[in-house]
C-alpha cells in the first residue's frame, strides 16, 4: 500500500512540476519593450527575430545610414519573435519609441519599425519632424502594404529592404514609388464544380429513365408475343 500512495504522490508532483515549468516558460519567450536594448540615436535594425540575413542587414544599414546623412533622420527597424499577451505590434513599437525617446527633442527625429515574425503584424511610429516629411496615409501604406506583401511568401528580408527603400525615397522628397502591385493568379480550372457534376449526373439518370422506360416495354411485347 505504501509504494501504491508514493507512485501517487509521485506523478501529482510530477503534473504540478510541468504545470509550473510551462506557466514560467511562456512569458521568457515573448518579447516586451523594456527586452530591447537601447541601440543609441544611430540608425540601424534589431533583429531580434532572427529571419533576417547578414547581407539583408548590412544592406538596410546603409541605405539608413546614407538617409540619416540626408536628411538628419534616423530609422531603426526592430524585428521580433512573439509579442507578449495583449500586445500588439502598434502598443509594442509606441512603448519602445517613448523608452528609447523620453522626451519630444530626442523624437523629433526619430523613427521606428517593428515587425512581429509570429503574426507578421508591423508598425510604425516618428517623431514630430519626421510627420512634416511623412503623412499618416503613406506610413500606413509603407508598413502595411510594402511590408506586408513579401511576407505573404515568407520573404522577412525582401519585406524589409522594399520598406527600407521606399521609406528613404519619401522622406529625401523624391516621388513615392507606392505600395506594390499585387496580381491576383488566376489558375485556370480543370475539375468540375458540384453543381456541375450534379447537373451532369442528374441528366445522365433522366435519360437512362427515358431510355428503360421505352426499350423494357419493348422487350416485354416481344417476349409475350415469342412465348404465344
Amino acid at each position: 500500500m505504501h509504494w501504491q500512495v508514493a507512485w501517487k504522490n509521485g506523478i501529482r508532483y510530477l503534473l504540478l512540476a510541468l504545470l509550473a515549468g510551462t506557466l514560467w516558460v511562456t512569458p521568457v519567450w515573448a518579447t516586451s519593450a523594456i527586452d530591447i536594448p537601447f541601440p543609441g540615436t544611430t540608425a540601424g535594425v534589431i533583429d531580434e527575430g532572427n529571419v533576417l540575413s547578414a547581407v539583408t542587414q548590412g544592406s538596410v544599414r546603409r541605405s539608413l545610414q546614407d538617409l540619416a546623412e540626408a536628411t538628419g533622420i534616423n530609422v531603426h527597424v526592430v524585428t521580433l519573435h512573439r509579442l507578449d499577451y495583449g500586445e500588439t505590434p502598434q502598443s509594442f513599437v509606441d512603448a519602445l519609441f517613448s523608452q528609447w525617446f523620453p522626451d519630444p527633442e530626442s523624437q523629433a527625429n526619430q523613427v521606428i519599425i517593428a515587425l512581429d515574425t509570429v503574426t507578421n503584424g508591423t508598425a510604425i511610429h516618428y517623431g514630430d519632424a519626421v510627420a512634416e516629411r511623412l503623412n499618416p496615409e503613406t506610413a500606413e501604406s509603407i508598413v502595411q502594404e510594402t511590408m506586408r506583401v513579401p511576407l505573404r511568401d515568407g520573404n522577412y528580408n525582401q519585406s524589409v529592404l522594399d520598406t527600407v527603400d521606399r521609406l528613404a525615397k519619401v522622406l529625401k522628397g523624391e516621388p513615392d514609388p507606392g505600395p506594390p502591385v499585387v496580381r491576383e493568379t488566376v489558375v485556370e480550372k480543370t475539375y468540375k464544380s458540384k453543381e456541375e457534376t450534379d447537373d451532369r449526373s442528374a441528366t445522365i439518370i433522366v435519360v437512362a429513365l427515358l431510355i428503360a422506360a421505352t426499350v423494357i416495354p419493348m422487350v416485354t411485347y416481344f417476349m409475350y408475343q415469342g412465348s404465344s
